[in-house]
């Protein structure tokens, strides 16, 4: 395999034309021959370069509505032909083949037709054919043939036709190859995908997921582990798709942490108010409402002072000065919302080490969607938990029915509990979280935690008593037991929230009854692992 390949001729055919005629120009002005075909020709043409029509080396013209322009032998055998190889290269003389030593392809947009909601029969239609096809023999002959599909890639060839005169080196010919075969795969994923749902097929016999590098990490989790963030198509906003205005590089945890934050804080409808989340480690230590962003962020943090430090904070509306300018009282590493104002950034120009993001939007919790977790030897799908429980879907168990204000506060701890991971039990009053129990392998542990927590903060307010007492409680599963149920007593709960379905639920409303708790069933569980 040789190491230098020399460019003379290029096909170039691209529906994203982005630098698509500075790239021609300086291929040309290195003497580098150009094919093209359709739109591209066209476009190369009015920018006065000299361009051969790809229907000219075929002998065919571009017919069924340019379903068929590219599929010949008289294209694929450049593409492919080994330069080395006599057998391949008497053939192409006898044939009228001429080598292609470039080939620059992107894709009809098939991820942007769907995304902008075309219809099954323009989706299809923008289903690239000949482009796959080109990228796949370029790739597979990347020992002498360079395949663009990224503009990003387009300064990389012209530096390295400079560099060695004219020719590719062979390790740039190989990241090439390997890029144009990851985006192939990329684009038969989304087609796939795509075709999926559109006929119904909730679980294809075959499943592919495909991302676009976005970061190289410093580290995972842990300094010992790589690690990469990687962005799928699709406009859902959240820190995939956010801007940061300041900070260092956001960390594995940083973006694992922001998501969830949120998508926590994205549950609360900014029309009905400011809503503020405090994450740390994927699961919230503080979420509250309130008249204004700085009174949710300041209730929120209340919840839990001393786990609020170094943690995410995430709003469902816009970041003003004073809000800005609480945040900052306390070490906090990132603050994401939909946006912010001026002076909100002014405030946190002063921090340097914080990431301030803004997404311009909210993401809609109750869309449909894919999550994916691998295991050893495969890897889990699910749809996302966009499961949303009105009013309406409320069955009232005990003989005590929750008063207004319990039920507000029940369901803003329901919603909450939602993105804890279980066990959850979520401790609310006045729309806002005064204890919070996660991830544990008991629930009546969790509710201790809660409980636990609520008082260490009474202590730090110089609060008479917990906020637990006479709070609504959230369980994000059912109590199997009573035994759930007397430690919220205990803890001063006055209502309860949960999906109900345990082959004790008798047992459990009874005991609610008897400790004059009231007591709802959703009917629908929140297992967060």
């Amino acid at each position: 395999m040789t190491d230098l390949a020399p460019v003379k001729r290029a096909l170039i055919s691209v529906s994203d034309k982005t630098g698509l005629v500075d790239f021609a120009q300086a291929l040309a002005a290195r003497g580098v021959e150009l094919l093209s075909t359709g739109g591209t020709a066209a476009a190369l043409r009015a920018a006065g370069l000299d361009v051969r029509d790809v229907a000219e080396v075929t002998g065919f013209p571009e017919m069924m509505d340019g379903r068929v322009k590219t599929l010949h032998p008289a294209v694929h055998g450049g593409l492919l032909a080994l330069r080395d190889d006599a057998g391949h290269q008497t053939a192409a003389r006898e044939h009228g083949i001429g080598m292609i030593d470039l080939l620059v392809v992107n894709l009809y947009p098939f991820e942007e037709t769907v995304a902008k909601g075309g219809d099954y029969a323009a989706c299809v239609e923008n289903i690239d054919i000949g482009g796959p096809a080109m990228i796949r023999a370029a790739a597979k002959n990347h020992a002498f043939v360079s395949v663009v599909v990224d503009v990003e890639d387009y300064d990389a060839v012209l530096a390295e036709l400079d560099a060695q005169g004219g020719q590719t080196r062979l390790a740039l010919r190989q990241r090439l190859a390997q890029t144009a075969y990851a985006r192939t795969a990329a684009y038969d994923a989304a087609v796939s995908g795509w075709m999926a749902g559109a006929i119904g097929d909730e679980t294809p016999r075959r499943r592919t997921f495909a991302g676009t590098l976005a970061q190289t990490l410093r580290y995972g989790e842990n300094p010992h582990q790589q690690a990469a963030f990687y962005v799928t198509e699709g406009a859902r906003p959240g820190v995939a798709t956010a801007r940061q205005w300041q900070g260092k590089e956001l960390s594995y945890n940083n973006i694992n942490d922001t998501d969830a934050a949120f998508e926590l804080v994205a549950e609360f409808d900014p029309a009905e108010g400011p809503a503020v989340a405090i994450i740390k480690h994927a699961n919230p230590c503080g979420v509250a409402r309130g008249a204004s962003a700085v009174e949710a962020y300041r209730r929120a943090y209340d919840c839990d002072r001393v786990s609020a430090f170094g943690g995410i904070v995430a709003l469902n509306q816009p970041l003003d000065a004073e809000t800005a300018r609480a945040i900052t009282e306390i070490f906090t590493e990132v603050v994401i919302a939909p946006d912010a104002s001026d002076e909100a950034r002014e405030v946190f120009a002063a921090k340097k080490n914080l990431r301030l993001l803004t997404t311009g939007g909210l993401p809609d919790p109750a869309a449909s969607g894919l999550s994916f977790r691998q295991v050893a030897g495969g890897f889990l799908v699910q749809g996302r938990d966009n499961g949303r429980t009105m009013r309406d879907d409320l069955r009232i168990v005990s003989e005590r029915k929750p008063s207004e204000d319990e039920l507000a506060d029940l369901l803003f701890a329901w919603q909450v509990a939602k993105h804890v991971k279980s066990n959850a039990i979520v401790y609310a009053r006045g729309l806002a979280t005064v204890g919070i129990g996660a991830g544990q392998m008991s629930r009546v542990d969790s509710t201790r935690i809660g409980r636990r927590k609520a008082q260490d903060m009474a202590e730090a307010l110089g609060l008479a008593a917990p906020l637990t007492e006479g709070a609504a409680v959230a369980s994000d599963a059912f109590f199997p037991f009573a035994d759930g149920i007397e430690a919220l007593a205990e803890a001063g709960a006055r209502a309860v929230i949960q999906p109900g379905g345990s082959m004790r639920d008798e047992e459990v409303i009874a005991a609610a009854d008897r400790l004059g708790l009231a007591m709802i069933f959703t009917g629908q569980r929140h297992f967060r692992h």
